[in-house]
């Protein structure tokens, strides 16, 4: 694909997204003239495919592919939706304090269902109860498909799926960000009527958002789905905010500039304004992205963390090999329990990865033997 037809690619999903957001009319032969195909592949990789659809559908254009991608859209915020609501009633009965967190708010924040699609349902809770959380799960028909130093997953088909939070950020992500939200539950708000339920304030979960954008961006790159967040947040509450307060905590963050720079580009792109100069490679490198960051971008993020050259390689590797303790207690509890198998722990994870993700592991290699 050509420079010039991919950036036409993207002025034309940024139109019609920008237009479905904002309640504006649809150029009905501008949309009519557009490559579906090619259209079609960058908003699936922005998980973007849903607002896409319903703004063509606005002007009279059905696209098969577009179509079926709204309908699965709907139907699954639909059944996560069920399903949240009976899990955190259980939360509240079991007296588990919880959170739901990005896309389970954000999604009502969105001017149709559905046009804000989602991944799974992010709850943050009680990181002592967390295995009573997941047994709670379990009963609802739910696995555990994976775990990280930060969360657990669980999914059931054919599309609900959780992600359980004992912390929003980890020792990894740096000293000031990891000491912030450290003991977070002093910063939340109980929701009225109930127990064990909380929520942040509109300030302090736009801050959230924020340095949650900000470690993908800084890890592996971030899409325009969380760009387009920013922008409808923004666009929602903007006017009642504190930012002298929102300025004070990304400033105490270290993400201060991070967050002038994205809410720009953010209102710039989606509300049809010029961008600077700065704004536009911003832009460049969110749309290589994708809504999870590349495999290249995470890599060589970690190499330049670690000094860059063979010596940021080789700590790179030995970061991916040697894990901190905390990290092996939450994602290997049974080689923690038995110190004696520690050593043997890389060899279980790589013949694991080479078993079940190979093709990852095989494109971070490569990466890193390219960098």
């Amino acid at each position: 694909m050509s420079e010039a037809i991919s950036r036409k690619i993207v002025d034309d999903l940024v139109y019609l997204i920008r237009c479905a957001v904002n309640g504006t009319e649809v150029d009905r032969d501008r949309a009519g003239a557009m490559d579906m195909a090619a259209l079609y592949a960058a908003a699936e990789k922005h998980l973007l495919t849903a607002v896409t659809a319903m703004a063509l559908e606005s002007a009279g254009i059905r696209d098969e592919a577009f179509t079926q991608a709204r309908g699965k859209a709907i139907r699954k915020v639909a059944a996560m939706d069920m399903d949240r609501a009976a899990f955190l009633d259980e939360l509240e009965k079991k007296g588990i304090w919880h959170m739901p967190l990005k896309g389970a708010v954000m999604k009502d924040l969105y001017p149709r269902l559905g046009m804000r699609q989602m991944s799974d349902n992010d709850i943050l809770l009680d990181p002592s109860r967390m295995a009573e959380a997941g047994a709670i799960l379990e009963r609802m028909g739910f696995a555990c498909e994976h775990r990280s130093s930060a969360h657990v997953v669980y999914n059931k088909a054919p599309v609900s799926s959780f992600e359980l939070h004992h912390r929003l950020f980890g020792a990894d992500q740096g000293h000031r960000i990891y000491r912030y939200y450290k003991d977070v539950k002093t910063r939340l708000i109980r929701d009225e009527g109930t127990r064990e339920r909380y929520h942040f304030s509109d300030e302090d979960f736009y801050v959230y958002m924020v340095a949650h954008e900000n470690k993908h961006y800084r890890e592996g790159g971030t899409g325009l789905r969380s760009l387009l967040d920013t922008y409808v947040y923004c666009r929602q509450k903007g006017q009642d905010l504190d930012w002298t307060y929102i300025g004070e905590q990304t400033e105490e963050l270290g993400i201060r500039d991070f967050e002038e720079r994205i809410r720009s580009l953010a209102l710039h792109l989606f509300g049809e304004e010029s961008l600077t100069e700065d704004e536009e490679s911003m832009l460049a490198y969110i749309l290589s992205s994708g809504t999870y960051g590349t495999m290249q971008h995470k890599v060589s993020s970690k190499v330049e963390k670690f000094g860059g050259g063979r010596s940021g390689k080789f700590r790179y590797v030995l970061s991916r090999v040697v894990l901190p303790m905390d990290t092996v207690r939450t994602v290997y509890p049974t080689f923690a329990r038995v110190p004696v198998l520690l050593p043997f722990l890389p060899i279980w994870r790589l013949l694991r990865g080479l078993r079940s993700r190979r093709k990852k592991l095989a494109g971070e290699w490569k990466t890193l033997k390219d960098k």
